[in-house]
């Protein structure tokens, strides 16, 4: 009599689990893809561990402690490792609601994926839309960053102010040394009289040279 109690109740769960029924989800996995030569195979044991992890995100929802493996319901599993689920409840033998369920299996996702070593692309709950990925740390830290942009602008403002100071020396350099050219020119002017040099002015005093003074410029007082 056992035996027949089993058989009815998982027939009466079977009506429960079919595609787009109430409350069912549909689940996809991408083992080969995510996981390469390193892929398992999908059998009772992985379809055991689901319904765990199911179960184990139900227990965590309010007044949904004691759901069990048992109350966890998968069909039309194919080989391409895609099936449908249903939560019974265990008190009124009817599915638990769609949205408390998908709230248990949003707020545990990442231990679920964990568990199968796959992410969001690679075990796909139709229904379920994918969680945010928690925040990685860079792998550099931001301070170093930081650090590192204001060194490089504090070299750049020195080398610009080292540039600076080196052209406004030479451009002082250069000033004196062109009023000494012009000096030396004029000093060098001399004019040749009767085959004898002499400076008509002596730029640096003022004076008239004697030798072009005539006669009467030189008995007429100033």
């Amino acid at each position: 009599m056992l035996w027949l109690f089993f058989f009815l109740v998982t027939a009466i769960h079977a009506e429960f689990c079919q595609p787009d029924a109430e409350n069912a989800f549909k689940v996809r996995l991408s083992i080969r893809t995510a996981l390469g030569d390193k892929a398992y195979a999908w059998d009772t044991n992985e379809e055991y561990l689901f319904k765990a992890m199911v179960a184990f995100s139900m227990r965590k929802v309010l007044k949904r402690e004691k759901t069990d493996i048992s109350h966890v319901l998968l069909c039309n599993v194919t080989q391409r490792v895609s099936f449908w689920f249903v939560v019974i409840d265990p008190v009124n033998n009817h599915t638990l609601p769609a949205d408390e369920i998908q709230s248990a299996i949003r707020m545990n996702r990442n231990r679920i994926n964990n568990a199968f070593s796959l992410n969001d692309q690679t075990l796909e709950f139709l229904k379920i839309p994918s969680t945010l990925a928690p925040p990685t740390d860079p792998s550099v830290p931001i301070w170093i960053i930081i650090f590192g942009v204001v060194f490089c602008i504090v070299i750049v403002a020195i080398t610009l102010l080292i540039l600076s100071g080196i052209r406004q020396r030479r451009r002082k350099n250069k000033g004196p040394s062109e009023v000494d050219d012009t000096e030396d020119k004029c000093e060098n002017t001399i004019t040749i009289e009767n085959g004898i040099p002499c400076d008509p002015l002596d730029t640096k005093g003022w004076h008239i040279n004697d030798t072009f003074m005539t006669e009467d410029e030189r008995l007429t007082p100033l």
